[in-house]
């Protein structure tokens, strides 16, 4: 049986932390199984505390938890979680309750089907529910996935998903620099590039939240991205 690492970077996600950790844990997968990843950003808040507990309470739970001495950003916790994952793949899973853990089965199918090698959960496409919030957000999130495009050649719908299913050793393989929310941009650009490489789309759920309730991406961090997806995709940066 193939094996799933499911990465969880953590700041300050108390209030959704458990709750989530709850969902990973009962999610049953179809043909893997699992390990969790949480890579705590130096919260100071209690999210650490609350995932050694749950770690201490679920010992059965194949979970571990690194945590980082100083705050370094998203894509730095990915970093540290990626290089840790252990498992034929692995997921990205964001701590706030956006995305549903029970979507993984959904892109798992074209892995077992197909030996895909990257899947992307698209929350603009398929059936599955969306919360209804930011039309800009929307519109800027479409216009930079237009413009990856232009660069790498896919048809994505969603390149600012959060859920990215892809091969570990490929994963590890690259050189990703981005420690901040230029993650997506950059992991996309190097992913674009593996000659002969399977890349999959499936709809999944969303449920976005507001920035009263604990968002953090801000426009500043759109502008971060079309810079991203000029430098590692036209100039090809390493």
């Amino acid at each position: 049986m193939q094996s799933l690492s499911i990465i969880i970077p953590a700041y300050n996600e108390e209030r959704t932390i458990v709750q989530l950790l709850d969902a990973v844990r009962l999610v049953d997968l179809k043909g893997m199984s699992k390990e969790i990843v949480v890579v705590d950003d130096a919260s100071n808040d209690q999210t650490n505390a609350l995932v050694q507990k749950y770690i201490d309470r679920w010992s059965d739970l194949n979970i571990e938890l690194f945590i980082h001495d100083k705050n370094k950003g998203k894509g730095a916790a990915l970093h540290t979680g990626i290089a840790k994952a252990t498992g034929d793949y692995s997921v990205i899973q964001d701590a706030d309750l956006e995305y549903d853990p029970n979507d993984y089965n959904a892109l798992i199918i074209p892995i077992l089907k197909d030996g895909a090698d990257a899947v992307y959960g698209s929350r603009f496409v398929g059936s599955n529910p969306h919360r209804i919030l930011f039309f800009w957000h929307t519109l800027g999130n479409k216009f930079l996935t237009f413009l990856s495009n232009l660069f790498t050649n896919l048809n994505l719908t969603d390149m600012e998903t959060c859920y990215k299913m892809v091969r570990t050793s490929t994963l590890q393989s690259l050189h990703l620099t981005e420690k901040r929310f230029g993650f997506e941009p950059e992991l996309t650009a190097k992913l674009s590039r593996i000659p002969k490489i399977k890349i999959y789309e499936v709809g999944v759920s969303y449920y976005g939240r507001t920035y009263e309730d604990g968002k953090k991406i801000g426009w500043k961090d759109g502008v971060r991205a079309i810079y991203c997806i000029v430098k590692y995709g036209l100039f090809r940066a390493k």
